[in-house]
């Protein structure tokens, strides 16, 4: 009885989080990521740099005691670095069991993307489009939603493993 009321639970606390995107922008673009994904968001912290980590890890920060890598999305999308400034923020996310922190321009709000509303990125380039999993449309705006898992590959994820 007990399990399938913990069950129950899960599945309300997943549909809750079904179709619900965090956007977020690099200059321009806006973007979005699944909300299940999304552990927290915190300003930009003290960044200790850590040698011979790949150039869009840009190091490790302390969140209550618990160290998180922290990922430049712009570098990592190959975009011109930009300063940061008083809306840069860190996006705390869990991936392939880590938690990493994604370093954005600015956090713009949670939407609401029925999955009618999203259609596959265009397959011109797929080295291009590998972060990219759909292309949300909302009104007349779109946003590129974010895959996850594969920000990171599983090498990437076994070195960023060895900081924690």
């Amino acid at each position: 009885m007990t399990e399938n009321v913990l069950q129950g639970l899960e599945e309300q606390e997943e549909d809750t989080q079904k179709e619900k995107y965090l956007t977020f922008n690099l200059g321009n673009e806006f973007y979005g990521i699944e909300i299940r994904h999304v552990t927290e968001i915190i300003g930009l912290q003290p960044i200790t740099e850590v040698p011979e980590l790949p150039e869009y890890i840009r190091g490790i920060v302390n969140l209550r005691g618990k160290i998180i890598p922290v990922m430049d999305v712009r570098t990592r999308f190959k975009k011109p670095f930009r300063e940061y400034n008083d809306r840069t923020c860190i996006i705390v996310i869990e991936v392939l069991e880590i938690s990493i922190g994604l370093i954005v321009d600015s956090v713009s709000e949670v939407l609401s993307i029925p999955d009618g509303d999203i259609v596959p990125p265009p397959d011109i380039n797929k080295s291009g489009n590998r972060y990219i999993k759909g292309i949300g449309k909302v009104g007349t705006d779109v946003k590129l939603l974010l895959d996850c898992d594969k920000l990171l590959n599983e090498e990437e994820a076994e070195c960023l493993e060895d900081l924690r």
